[in-house]
C-alpha cells in the first residue's frame, strides 16, 4: 500500500509505502514511548494522592481526639485503682490496730482472773483445724466481696471489743468485791488479848459484852487495813481512843481503835494491806493492842470468821 505525499518541498510529491517492514518500527517505538510516558505520568499521580490521603489520614483531628480520650480513660483507671488500693490498706491498718487492742485487753482480763497463759495466750493466734472442704478450694474472692468480709470481720471485732469491755468491768468488780470483803489480821506481829462477844470488863470486873476483838502488841507496830475502802473517821472518839473507820462497801465496815497515831484522814482511799496507824494504848485500855471491829450492815460481828477467810 502506497500513500502519496504532496509537499512543497523540493518541488515534487512523494511517497510513503507501507507495505514495507521498515516503516512499522519507528510508529512502534514512538507509540512504546508515548504508552511509557502516560504510565509513568498517571503512577506519579496516582502515588501524590495516596500520599495526601494518608496524610490526612495521620493529620485528622478526630484521630488524636480518641487517642487522647483514650490515655485519659487509662489514666482514670489507674487512679480509681490507687484509690481502691489506699482504701483497702487503711481498713486492714484499722482491724490490725483493734485486734492490737483487744489482745492488749484479753491479756488485762487473764491477769484480772488469774487465768493460766499458757490457756489463754493472746500474743498467739487461736489453735484452729480441720480437713480441707472441696467445695471451697475453688472459692475466690472478688474485690467487692473481699471488701464486704473486711467489713464483717472489723464489726465482728467491735462487738467482741465491747463483751471483752464489759467482761472486763465485771471481772474488776467482783475482783474489787473481793478486796472489799474484810480479811485477815489487823496487824503484822502480836496475838489475839480478848475476843469477840461476853467477858468480864477489865476495869469493873463485870460480865460485859465485847463488840470485838483486841490484839496486843508492842507500842508503835503496824495497824493494816483489812479490805480496800474509804475512811470514814480519824480522830477521837469516847472509849475508842484514837479511831480509824473504814467503810469497804457492800455494808462492811472496819473499826480500829486505841492508835498510837493515825496516818490516814477522812475521805482518803486505802487498799487491803495499808499501813493507817500504829499500835498504842490511847482511850479506855489497859496497854498497847488495837480494837478490831467488823461491822455488816451497821451491826458488829464477830471477825473471826474474816480472819479464818484469808488462811
Amino acid at each position: 500500500m502506497n500513500i502519496i505525499l504532496f509537499t512543497t518541498v523540493q518541488g515534487r510529491p512523494g511517497s510513503l509505502n507501507l507495505s514495507r517492514p521498515g516503516f512499522y518500527l519507528p510508529v512502534l517505538a514512538l507509540v512504546a514511548m508515548v504508552c511509557s510516558l502516560l504510565f509513568y505520568t498517571g503512577y506519579r499521580l496516582g502515588g501524590n494522592a495516596t500520599d495526601s490521603v494518608v496524610q490526612a489520614a495521620v493529620t485528622t483531628p478526630d484521630w488524636r481526639s480518641d487517642l487522647e480520650k483514650q490515655q485519659q480513660a487509662i489514666e482514670q483507671t489507674r487512679r480509681t485503682s490507687q484509690a481502691h488500693l489506699d482504701a483497702l490498706a487503711l481498713r486492714v491498718a484499722q482491724i490490725q490496730a483493734q485486734v492490737m487492742r483487744l489482745d492488749g485487753l484479753g491479756q488485762r482480763l487473764v491477769d484480772l482472773a488469774d487465768l493460766d497463759e499458757g490457756e489463754f495466750n493472746f500474743g498467739q493466734p487461736p489453735a484452729q483445724g480441720g480437713p480441707v472442704e472441696a467445695s471451697n478450694l475453688d472459692v475466690s474472692y472478688s474485690a467487692p466481696a473481699f471488701m464486704q468480709e473486711l467489713e464483717t470481720l472489723s464489726a465482728q471485732l467491735k462487738d467482741r471489743e465491747r463483751q471483752m469491755i464489759v467482761l472486763e468491768d465485771l471481772l474488776q468488780d467482783r475482783n474489787m468485791h473481793s478486796h472489799s470483803r474484810p480479811t485477815g489480821r489487823p496487824i503484822k506481829e502480836g496475838w489475839i488479848s480478848s475476843n469477840f462477844g461476853k467477858r468480864t470488863d477489865p476495869f469493873t470486873g463485870r460480865p460485859a459484852r465485847h463488840e470485838g476483838m483486841d490484839f496486843a502488841g508492842k507500842m508503835g507496830a503496824d495497824i493494816i487495813s483489812v479490805a480496800a475502802g474509804v475512811v470514814t473517821w480519824s480522830g477521837q472518839r469516847s472509849g475508842y481512843g484514837n479511831l480509824v473507820e473504814i467503810n469497804h462497801g457492800n455494808g462492811f465496815a472496819t473499826r480500829y481503835g486505841h492508835c498510837q497515831k493515825n496516818l490516814v484522814k477522812v475521805g482518803q482511799t486505802v487498799k487491803r494491806g495499808q499501813l493507817i496507824a500504829k499500835m498504842g494504848s490511847s482511850g479506855r485500855s489497859t496497854g498497847p493492842h488495837v480494837h478490831f471491829e467488823v461491822l455488816r450492815n451497821g451491826n458488829p460481828v464477830d471477825p473471826t470468821r474474816y480472819l479464818t477467810a484469808a488462811r
